[in-house]
């Protein structure tokens, strides 16, 4: 069966230490540690296949025992995964340190993801997808090249630029039908677009907008429908004609926030399927996938199932 959702982007192996606080600039603590699959494209690819949708995932590894480790997962969750093999990069890593509070602190080692190559990309399962999602954790021009393909075949493409860098390109926003950024990474865009006015804007001064002078300042980076997510206090919904905002949900025993941003971006494109295009829907869902994901450790192995989903919003109305 064709996948409905193809995701490019990154695989990392976490590698996690969970510690009361974090360390001060030469202090060493204590802590316990774990390890498992992550990285920004894989994780939302995960979010998205357990969700019930048809997915598939494509990124690059090295020639080593983490790339073993994700073909054998990826076989065991049943989701559709293409990995190209670079025998002269290791597999991306990320050192993630978790506290008490559940916040983190992470530093990624791209690897193999930094070459991920357009002879990589199984172009007949971009153009036939209904959904292309893709980060900035890999290849920056073979990203482009993703979106520029599903955009010309009538794909819809979301674009979650994450993490956001220096080498950015914001002509990539032209080939990006649904634009994902988080509050750091949309005050680094509305820097960097002209048409903004803004040049030391920040993600302060984001809180400090109404809701009307927010939706103004996103319409000036000229893509049609932007989510901006707000961390604990939900998202920001702006489209061409409305804004809308989507609070978060309370009362959740937060354990671990890392990937909580992936959660909701491949539950955001599970939904973007099962509502047939309603995006507002789709934040919805996006938002309860994210939610459930921080009531657990870790990251790929924290997004939350279908049938959990379905239990968890009938709970909640």
């Amino acid at each position: 069966m064709k996948p409905h959702v193809v995701v490019v982007g990154s695989f990392v192996q976490d590698l996690t230490w969970k510690c009361d606080a974090f360390p001060r600039a030469g202090e060493t603590v204590v802590g316990k540690f774990v390890t498992g699959p992550g990285g920004k494209g894989s994780n939302q690819a995960v979010a998205c296949g357990r969700a019930g949708v048809s997915t598939l995932y494509v990124g690059a590894v090295g020639d080593d025992a983490f790339a073993r480790d994700a073909a054998t997962f990826y076989r065991v969750e049943k989701i559709g995964a293409r990995f190209a093999v670079k025998p002269r990069e290791a597999t991306g890593t990320a050192a993630i340190l978790v506290n008490r509070e559940g916040q983190n602190e992470i530093i990624v080692a791209l690897g193999a993801n930094a070459v991920l190559a357009r002879k990589d990309i199984p172009v007949e399962a971009v153009r036939s997808a209904r959904v292309v999602v893709c980060q900035c954790e890999s290849n920056l021009a073979t990203t482009g090249y993703v979106l520029k393909t599903a955009r010309a075949a009538g794909v819809t493409t979301v674009l979650n630029p994450a993490p956001m860098r220096a080498d950015f390109d914001p002509q990539l926003l032209r080939h990006v039908d649904i634009l994902i950024p988080n509050e750091t990474e949309f005050a680094a865009l509305v820097n960097q677009v002209p048409a903004s006015g803004e040049t030391e804007f920040t993600a302060e001064r984001l809180h400090e907008l109404s809701s009307e002078g927010l939706h103004a300042l996103i319409r000036s980076l000229g893509v049609a429908n932007v989510i901006v997510t707000l961390g604990g206090k939900g998202c920001f919904l702006s489209l061409p004609d409305r804004f809308e905002s989507i609070p978060a949900y309370t009362g959740i025993n937060v354990v671990d926030t890392t990937g909580a941003g992936d959660a909701f971006v491949g539950g955001f494109a599970a939904g973007l399927v099962q509502f047939e295009g309603d995006i507002a829907a789709a934040a919805r869902y996006g938002t309860a996938v994210a939610a459930l994901s921080v009531t657990k450790f870790g990251t790929a192995p924290s997004m939350p199932r279908k049938t959990e989903i379905a239990r968890f919003l009938k709970r909640r109305g």
